[in-house]
């Protein structure tokens, strides 16, 4: 059985910003001395760390996602939530002020939507399996 398009764009979503958070755990931890050297913001560990974590999110997340899993649409919400949280509160906290804001808004809102229509499309999915295919009691 195919897929939704927005089931599938959010697999995508998801595989992407894990491998955004493999990329920056990498780095913090391949360039810690550097990034300790010229950096007064968050520590380089401290950024490995959130970066392995939010690998490790996404990966379970798509494979329940790909998997079709029941408990995928409700991580997906928390998930979008949680990562929409650190992402602001470290661009606010630690970052440096940047001129982009508009373009940061209205990216995560775009990402934010696509979420929650795929977390419908989940539910239409789940419903619709379970009309076609009673328990047999």
């Amino acid at each position: 059985m195919k897929r939704p398009f927005l089931v599938t764009l959010s697999i995508w979503l998801v595989l992407i910003l894990a491998s955004w958070n493999a990329l920056q755990a990498w780095t913090a931890i391949a360039w810690q001395d550097v990034l300790t050297e010229f950096s007064v913001q968050m520590p380089p560990t401290v950024s490995a760390v959130v970066g392995v974590f939010w690998f490790i999110i996404g990966l379970i997340l798509a494979w329940g996602i790909w998997q079709k899993k029941v408990w995928s649409m409700k991580m997906l919400l928390g998930a979008a939530a949680g990562y929409t949280v650190w992402i602001w509160s470290e661009r606010l906290i630690w970052q440096n002020p940047r001129p982009n804001v508009p373009f940061a808004v209205i990216a995560n809102l775009v990402c934010l939507i696509v979420i929650y229509f795929a977390s419908k499309s989940f539910s239409r999915e789940a419903y619709e399996r379970n009309t076609e295919n009673p328990a047999i009691e």
